[in-house]
């Protein structure tokens, strides 16, 4: 792009390709007696067949930015200044009937949770050919063939079946090319992809971008990726907006602005990225503090309260946009020079006696009584061990001659976690990681198999003998939101289980609840406030306070960062591995994010349809992978790192998982392994050592010769 021509937005003014200009636009949403103000003069600017990613926190108005282009703000939302440009013709202040002739048809989005932006009482043939039908003038037949030719597009399997097929009836990967389908079966010029793939597995993820950049190239779209996955946008995006607090903090080409990062907010966003390089003994980087209310309207940069390099001119003036050589745009008065280096702080916590290993010392031992499947245990025994578990549940509908259908969640697991120990649980949704986690703590109960604590069988006790060991055993929840009560203040929660126990009197266990929040990081005052008045990062602070008012000996924590920002992911984090550190606990981490358990955890487990398929030391498990669905796995995390090299297409995991109710014969990976072969069909392979503390269940391990051949 040439230099000399570019504007503000950070593209070049080259004339016949642009296809969207968005000029200094301000979105006001009033809110009862407040007005929150998402979109602060932001300018963009988009060419045809180019991917934009903007990306940034959770409240820095990338979906807002989004929805006023679609003309689809929320209630008591109005755009109060600004242009909005779509190839010459100019959309704020269009009419509400010429505005839905363009939506569907010229713009389409495709938004963050299908589940919710599905109608849950129309099929699926409907809704795809829905738009056809209003934008085309499609009969109902001509519609609901060009909704199977869509379904057929986006890959999903056997379309003209899924046609009569509700939302509920399909895996989230599905519904997800549905929403595709829905957003590209009129052909818009422009696509707007809001966060869809936020809730995937990583390799369901990697299949929706990969999908969406093979249609955006066959169909000549340009696409808006919105995301807060800076790995995404190194990936999928041909130009990358960062914004913050509503305003666009810096754009330009997505290889410049990696290489020659400029905005320090940009700087901090990529050094929030834990890597699979991370070094375990080091504090992740986190940006201190969080977003500004976008209800204050304050003066200078809005990051400056968050930024290291702040000045008294930062918080006092606004730092206007400086172009740069090829397009590169920032707003900052003391930019920086590239992403920084990757220097964290030491983790020197002293281990209490007898705790177990620390960051430095990763564990593992050979084979025990419990199963090939890698060992905790210690001089005294493991603090928990797993038994051949199994857990099976209804499904609903028969079976083929009438008889009871189950899910077979969980098939044969066993393990051991040592004292201090922390054991990561990783695969795709539906593997049985949260079913399994359940068991660890008493929650449900198995249909066959053990959990031994402390050599003590917990499946086998009565209700009033688990009782009083339900203190040792505490469970950190996915959903912050939903797990704490939005009746109760903090303090009654962070009372509750200890005056179920019957410890101390209330005075007492007022000084536990802020001894706790001081912990975790958290003020006393948050003690008389409510969950909704807390920010996602400080109801997950809560979320791990209250797991750990009884002083539990093992904590099972099930996706505990998945809903949060990078940056507030990075400081729940380097809490949680302190606090490990720190009390000697054993923890079960359980999680589809790769990196995440890289950090935590000592000894990882990889899940595949309710077994363990792969076991071993942290380092052993991501540094030679021995299992096909372990590489497929490491395979799909995208680098934040546009000039990385990708893995080749036959390393990823393709497809998405068979249905637990009835898993294939054999290897239950055998449906999606390149390697499989009719042995894969015929036996189930066993875990089997690599090396002392390395094992895997495959018939054809990845780094043998013979498995090439």
């Amino acid at each position: 792009m040439s230099t000399a021509l570019s504007t503000a937005d950070g593209s070049a003014n080259t004339d016949g390709i642009r296809l969207l200009t968005i000029r200094d636009l301000s979105v006001e949403i009033w809110r009862g007696d407040r007005i929150v103000r998402p979109v602060r003069g932001v300018s963009l600017a988009l060419d045809r067949g180019e991917t934009l990613g903007i990306v940034g926190e959770t409240g820095s108005g990338k979906s807002m930015t989004g929805l006023a282009i679609m003309g689809m703000l929320p209630a008591g939302g109005r755009i109060t200044a600004g242009s909005i440009d779509l190839d010459g013709r100019e959309l704020v202040g269009l009419p509400a009937a010429r505005y839905r002739a363009i939506r569907g048809n010229d713009v389409a989005m495709v938004f963050q949770d299908s589940m919710t932006a599905l109608n849950p009482t129309k099929r699926i043939g409907e809704q795809v050919a829905e738009p056809v039908r209003l934008h085309r003038g499609a009969s109902k037949r001509e519609a609901r063939a060009r909704a199977e030719e869509m379904l057929a597009l986006v890959g999903l399997p056997r379309p003209a079946e899924r046609l009569d097929d509700f939302p509920h009836q399909l895996s989230g990967g599905m519904r997800q090319r549905v929403m595709i389908a829905m957003a590209l079966v009129c052909e818009p010029r422009l696509v707007i992809a809001d966060e869809p793939t936020t809730a995937l597995d990583v390799t369901v993820q990697a299949e929706i971008l990969d999908l969406l950049d093979d249609l955006r190239s066959r169909l000549g779209m340009s696409m808006i990726l919105v995301t807060h996955d800076m790995g995404v946008i190194a990936r999928h995006a041909d130009r990358v907006g960062v914004m913050y607090a509503g305003r666009v903090a810096e754009t330009g080409p997505t290889s410049e602005l990696f290489a020659r990062t400029r905005h320090r907010y940009t700087q901090a966003l990529l050094s929030s990225i834990p890597s699979l390089t991370q070094d375990r003994r080091e504090e992740l980087f986190s940006i201190p503090g969080a977003p500004p209310d976008l209800t204050v309207v304050q003066a200078g940069c809005p990051f400056a309260p968050r930024c290291a390099a702040a000045t008294d001119r930062c918080r006092a003036e606004l730092p206007p946009p400086v172009t740069e050589a090829g397009g590169h745009v920032h707003s900052c008065w003391h930019p920086a020079e590239g992403p920084a280096a990757r220097t964290r702080a030491r983790l020197v916590v002293p281990a209490p006696a007898g705790s177990g290993p620390t960051a430095s010392e990763p564990t593992g031992s050979g084979p025990t009584a419990s199963g090939p499947a890698g060992s905790g245990s210690t001089a005294s025994g493991p603090r928990l061990r797993v038994v051949d578990l199994r857990r099976e549940h209804p499904a609903g509908g028969a079976g083929l001659f009438g008889g009871r259908r189950t899910v077979k969640a969980v098939s044969g697991v066993s393990f051991e976690v040592a004292a201090g120990e922390t054991f990561g649980l990783v695969g795709e949704s539906g593997c049985g990681k949260s079913s399994l986690g359940r068991m660890l703590v008493a929650l449900d109960r198995p249909t066959s198999g053990e959990v031994i604590f402390d050599g003590e069988p917990v499946t086998r006790m009565s209700a009033r003998a688990l009782g009083p060991r339900r203190t040792e055993l505490q469970m950190m929840f996915q959903d912050s939101n939903a797990s704490l009560d939005p009746r109760m203040r903090i303090g009654a929660i962070l009372r509750e289980p200890l005056a179920i126990q019957g410890v101390g009197t209330r005075a007492q266990r007022t000084a536990r609840a802020r001894e706790l929040l001081r912990d975790v990081g958290l003020p006393a005052s948050v003690l008389e406030r409510y969950p909704h008045e807390l920010s996602g990062g400080q109801r997950q602070r809560v979320g791990l306070a209250r797991a750990l008012a009884l002083d539990p000996k093992v904590l099972v924590a099930d996706e505990p960062v998945s809903a949060l920002d990078v940056s507030i992911r990075s400081q729940v984090l380097n809490l949680m591995r302190r606090v490990q550190l720190e009390r000697g606990l054993s923890s079960v981490v359980i999680s589809h994010d790769l990196a995440v358990v890289r950090y935590l955890a000592d000894r990882v487990g990889v899940m595949y349809l309710g077994k363990l398929v792969e076991t071993g030391t942290t380092d052993e498990v991501y540094g030679s992978a021995a299992h096909p669905y372990t590489a497929g796995l490491l395979a799909a995390i995208p680098e934040a790192d546009p000039g990385a090299p990708r893995a080749p297409a036959a390393a990823r995991v393709r497809g998405e998982p068979p249905s637990p109710v009835d898993p294939p014969s054999g290897c239950r990976f055998r449906t999606r392994c390149a390697l499989a072969t009719a042995l894969c069909a015929q036996e189930e392979p066993p875990l089997t050592p690599v090396t002392g503390t390395h094992h895997v269940a495959c018939h054809h391990p990845l780094g043998r010769e013979e498995s090439r051949s």
